[in-house]
């Protein structure tokens, strides 16, 4: 399976703070925002990433991520000029992906639990047409809705509807077979000149080979894509962090848990970081400790 990261889009929700920068590349307490994203598709066991990003924040990008291998990945990157909607990653990641399977996750989600890496790999192992991650909001007006029949089976989704008829919304993660490809090229775009990606969720949807995984208690999704939710991502990650002294989403753990990296690169990786919280964490990992 490939993965895609998309940061791209002006973040005009958060203005004046991304006029010069890419809202991926802010902080969320320790890390910078792509760090999340990214660790998702590491938990899933995915290598091979595509970044897609503004032409004008994609040198950022490379800077802090290069070309990932000091952490077992393979991080390529494509410009979109404009942002056309999310469906439009696969279009531009057309050749990336190949004949590969697909996960695509959006820059500004968190996600965290007991439990994700190996709910992530099981449906990276089952994949059958599409996986839609689902999450219980208050405010689903917001999200595409899902809805489903008495087995659980998805019926249709809603793009911010007015009136929805679940408290099911569907996450920035999405897991699909190759076909999603020739999916994506055959969307028209919507009112908003866009390529919606609920367009291909229901097609999918209506082939009957959508598949909805509940992120349940004990998981947590948060979108970041203003400042109220930036400050409250960086809330719970410190909170969490400081009770339970391990870090959340460290790239180069994930990798050495993985085995993709050994104890001595790990140590390594670590002395780049300096006296940071984050060095120091990479530090005792490497330790032992």
């Amino acid at each position: 399976m490939k993965g895609i990261v998309l940061a791209g889009g002006s973040g005009s929700r958060l203005h004046p703070v991304t006029r010069s920068v890419s809202k991926q590349l802010l902080p969320i307490y320790d890390k910078p925002m792509v760090f999340y994203p990214l660790s998702v598709l590491m938990l899933a066991g995915v290598r091979d990433v595509l970044l897609i990003s503004t032409p004008e924040d994609l040198p950022l990008f490379r800077r802090l991520l290069g070309d990932g291998s000091d952490i077992g990945l393979t991080m390529s990157y494509a410009a979109q000029p404009e942002p056309k909607g999310l469906a439009q990653a696969f279009t531009i990641g057309a050749d990336h992906i190949g004949h590969d399977s697909v996960c695509m996750v959006l820059g500004d989600n968190v996600f965290h639990g007991h439990g994700l890496s190996a709910l992530l790999q099981r449906e990276v192992a089952a994949l059958e047409g599409c996986s839609l991650f689902g999450y219980t909001v208050r405010d689903p007006q917001r999200y595409g809705v899902v809805t489903t029949d008495e087995s659980g089976r998805i019926t249709g989704i809603e793009e911010k509807p007015a009136r929805p008829r679940s408290n099911m919304a569907v996450t920035g993660l999405y897991m699909y077979d190759n076909d999603v490809v020739r999916y994506a090229a055959e969307v028209q775009p919507s009112w908003r000149d866009e390529l919606e990606i609920t367009d291909v969720n229901n097609r999918y949807v209506a082939e009957g080979r959508a598949r909805l995984v509940e992120l349940g208690r004990g998981m947590a999704w948060l979108d970041t894509g203003t400042h109220d939710s930036l400050l409250e991502a960086a809330t719970f990650v410190q909170v969490l962090e400081h009770r339970q002294g391990e870090q959340i989403a460290c790239l180069e753990e994930i990798a050495y848990r993985q085995g993709w990296i050994d104890r001595a690169q790990l140590a390594v990786l670590a002395e780049a970081y300096g006296r940071s919280s984050y060095g120091d964490a990479l530090r005792r990992l490497a330790g032992g400790t």
